[in-house]
């Protein structure tokens, strides 16, 4: 299905259509910190009270580990195509020993009944035990020790009301189980576990950020935000309880403290207002699952990016009078919904970077032009312009393709050798993943499908840093930069932290009243902020981590960015729900 009627580009030019495009796609500085204020609302929103759409979720977990926990685990990972079963040995000294067994979930289990889904759950749990015994004893601080205490990872939104229970609010990622959404997921999972009489117990619920937060934590020392950019996107940080108004009646509140908040900002702005849609993204939504919900997710995770993608080469197949991509064919990739997925994308930027040998002798352009400093330029238009980028090698940027230089074998011919073989490399590509016949596809393609896939992921990637940023802004870790006489930046007042440090971002951050840092380091003094993230896009797409580093330096300033160390969190989904379980046990589920 088209994802734009043809006829709106009727009366266009093919370069207005690419340059509509390019724009539609285009986040400002200025749009990336009117969303991260409109970020922070719904925080605050969504701490205040229960049933909004960012869910502020209190996990009810109170400690962060340091590195010294010991005992062994089972973990149960369900967050998308596969599930897992862990076993997690924790060392005591920051390291650890994992065993697992990943298991299909199928498109019937996704949909069908929720009893039966559990139920699959649980023979896999029982099907690893029985290929993989626990290989030493359980967490002496377990009272059963015949019975192993099990984390369950749910990477899907729920309303938490203690460590060892949670509602199901709704199913996202291409799940839609029947008759569980308003039951609580660990009574469902050890339900199936009683009805098998297995000897496991599901002590700790854990979202698969929490996780990544507890995960990073034990491995490095401290940790005050996991997050995923994958499949799915979510964020999970540390909060003071008094700043947690919805849990005034829980006894939680009234030991104060700190408490991991899992966000759920898969669902920031779900009514629109604020995040920059395009013809595009709302087709995508119209034909999801779930439409209406999950809005920033939409955006910004690995689930979607390749079906906006496959709706804006549709819509250039589509292009009337005259196709502008493929010569106006479709193949059954390129046609069916979700048919074209992310890795496709990778794979294209991938290509585009490949390095390229050419015969350095040539030396001069088609106006006699001296071969120019390939390195040195970035520019918004496809390397071509004559006199100016003509030879220019291309990277990563967000270069518009110029349709009059693609189009004709002239315009083709004055393009630097490195930038062809380059587009080559796309083509190939295109050729073997989208399944097209090879004299299908044409340089012009390649570098239309490559513009299109890193305008795609440049917008999540910057999304990303606003989710971030928001985070750093709502712990007192950063403030907004403003703009100065010359374009300088100029940071508010700093407050320096008044009393002992606690775990937190990297092992400290203050107790009472959060260090206000700003932009600026004062005497190198200032904490580093401690990181973790998981997820397909932070550890495999090329430079999304660095685009969204880009993105928070045009929100809390270069100094704040710099401050930030963001690690892979190993495994936050299964040690994170192991390190869940031992917190469960300490605190007396």
């Amino acid at each position: 299905m088209t994802s734009t009627s043809s006829y709106s580009y009727l009366h266009k030019s093919p370069q207005d259509v690419l340059n509509d495009i390019d724009f539609q796609l285009t986040l400002e500085p200025a749009l990336l910190t009117k969303l991260t204020k409109a970020f922070l609302e719904e925080i605050n929103v969504g701490l205040g009270r229960y049933g909004e759409d960012m869910a502020m979720v209190p996990s009810f977990v109170t400690g962060v580990p340091d590195g010294s926990e010991i005992g062994t685990f089972l973990a149960l990972d369900l967050g998308g195509t596969n599930l897992r079963v862990c076993e997690v040995v924790l060392n005591g000294d920051k390291t650890f020993r994992l065993r697992q067994q990943k298991y299909k979930v199928s498109d019937q289990l996704k949909t069908g009944e929720a009893t039966v889904l559990f139920d699959y759950l649980a023979d896999s749990v029982d099907a690893f035990l029985t290929t993989h015994p626990p290989e030493s004893p359980t967490s002496p601080i377990s009272d059963v020790p015949d019975v192993l205490p099990l984390g369950l990872t749910f990477s899907f939104p729920v309303e938490q009301t203690a460590l060892g229970s949670g509602t199901i609010l709704t199913w996202t990622k291409g799940f839609s189980a029947k008759n569980a959404i308003g039951n609580d997921v660990v009574k469902l999972l050890q339900d199936a576990f009683d009805r098998k009489h297995m000897h496991v117990k599901c002590v700790a619920l854990v979202n698969d950020t929490v996780g990544a937060l507890l995960s990073r934590a034990y491995t490095s020392g401290g940790c005050m935000l996991g997050a995923i950019f994958g499949t799915g996107t979510n964020g999970a940080y540390l909060e003071e309880v008094a700043k947690i108004p919805k849990l005034a009646n829980n006894l939680a509140a009234t030991k104060g403290g700190y408490m991991v908040v899992n966000t759920e900002w898969g669902a920031f702005n779900n009514k629109r207002t604020h995040l920059p849609s395009t013809p595009f993204d709302s087709a995508l939504d119209r034909t999801s699952i779930n439409p209406r919900f999950q809005a920033f997710e939409k955006f910004i995770s690995g689930m979607y990016l390749g079906e906006i993608t496959r709706h804006i080469l549709l819509s250039l197949i589509d292009a009337a009078p005259r196709p502008m991509l493929f010569g106006g064919k479709a193949t059954k990739v390129v046609n069916d919904q979700w048919g074209l997925d992310t890795s496709v994308m990778s794979e294209v930027e991938e290509a585009w970077e490949m390095r390229v040998t050419v015969d350095t002798t040539v030396a001069e352009d088609l106006n006699g032009v001296a071969n120019i400093n390939e390195i040195g330029a970035e520019p918004r238009s496809f390397p071509g312009e004559i006199g100016e980028n003509l030879l220019w090698d291309g990277d990563d940027h967000d270069i518009l393709p110029r349709w009059d230089i693609l189009s004709t074998p002239e315009g083709l011919a004055s393009l630097n050798p490195k930038v062809k073989g380059k587009l080559e490399k796309v083509r190939k590509v295109l050729v073997n993943r989208l399944e097209y016949a090879d004299e299908d596809v044409e340089l012009r393609d390649a570098a239309i499908v490559r513009w299109t896939c890193h305008l795609v992921a440049r917008r999540a990637a910057l999304l990303s840093g606003v989710a971030v940023a928001a985070i750093l802004l709502q712990t007192g870790r950063a403030t907004f930069i403003q703009d100065g006489q010359n374009g300088q930046t100029v940071p508010s007042t700093t407050e320096e932290p008044t009393s002992k440090k606690v775990n937190g971002a990297n092992g400290t951050h203050a107790v009472n009243g959060l260090n206000k840092v700003t932009g600026t380091i004062k005497d190198g003094l200032e904490e580093k902020i401690g990181v973790g993230v998981d997820g397909s896009l932070i550890q495999f797409y090329p430079h999304f981590e660095r685009t969204m580093r880009e993105s928070l330096r045009s929100i809390v300033g270069s100094d704040a960015e710099s401050r930030v160390e963001i690690g892979l969190a190993k495994d936050g989904s299964g040690v994170g729900a192991a390190l869940c379980a031992l917190q469960a046990l300490k605190q007396g589920f």
